[in-house]
């Protein structure tokens, strides 16, 4: 699978610890690991409702919210993907993160779940702009994983929070919120 890819040097991700948020390298075991945690039964969370809870929700930190706070129980993982800046080009040395994302769903593991990408960006913009920016952000990682790495798009989910999903503890016009978050929402099942 991984011959398929585009593989470039350099890569840096994260898993997003219960009560740590820090940078560490991860291989495609580690990924399978950490979103295949889901233990019983995933709570429904309603993916459209989540898009509006952010867009209404400006000015609101978005894990205070009801449907985020679903969210957060879920198994989950912080990647980081290099963009341009102010921009949803993906910077080449981030595909191969990309290309171990789309091994690890492909794998028999996790295969059968569904995923929301989340987009997020430090508070250097306007509200607007962030919240923007974010949504195509988790856009365009959804669609190259759908496009280049043969992930069904009906698996993923995307939707963009802006400034209001900082890491815990950070400031949050800092760089490391610019980030990319991937949370299993639970078996996938294909409409008939």
């Amino acid at each position: 699978m991984m011959s398929r890819k585009i593989a470039l040097a350099g890569f840096a991700a994260a898993l997003l610890l219960p009560a740590l948020a820090f940078a560490q390298q991860v291989s495609q075991e580690r990924i399978i690991n950490g979103l295949g945690k889901l233990q019983g039964a995933a709570p429904i969370v309603d993916v459209e409702l989540l898009r509006q809870e952010a867009l209404n929700g400006s000015g609101k930190q978005m894990s205070g919210l009801p449907n985020w706070s679903k969210v957060a129980r879920l198994p989950q993982m912080v990647v980081e993907i290099d963009f341009a800046n102010d921009s949803v080009a993906i910077e080449p040395e981030s595909y191969r993160t990309l290309g171990m994302i789309a091994d690890a769903l492909h794998h028999p593991n996790l295969w059968a779940y569904k995923f929301l990408v989340v987009g997020h960006t430090s508070s250097t913009g306007t509200d607007q702009h962030n919240l923007d920016l974010s949504q195509q952000r988790a856009e365009a990682i959804k669609e190259i994983l759908s496009t280049t790495f043969a992930i069904d798009p009906s698996r993923l989910y995307a939707v963009g929070v802006g400034e209001y999903f900082p890491i815990e503890g950070s400031k949050s016009e800092a760089a490391n919120n610019r980030r990319v978050q991937l949370y299993n929402l639970g078996v996938f099942t294909k409409k008939p």
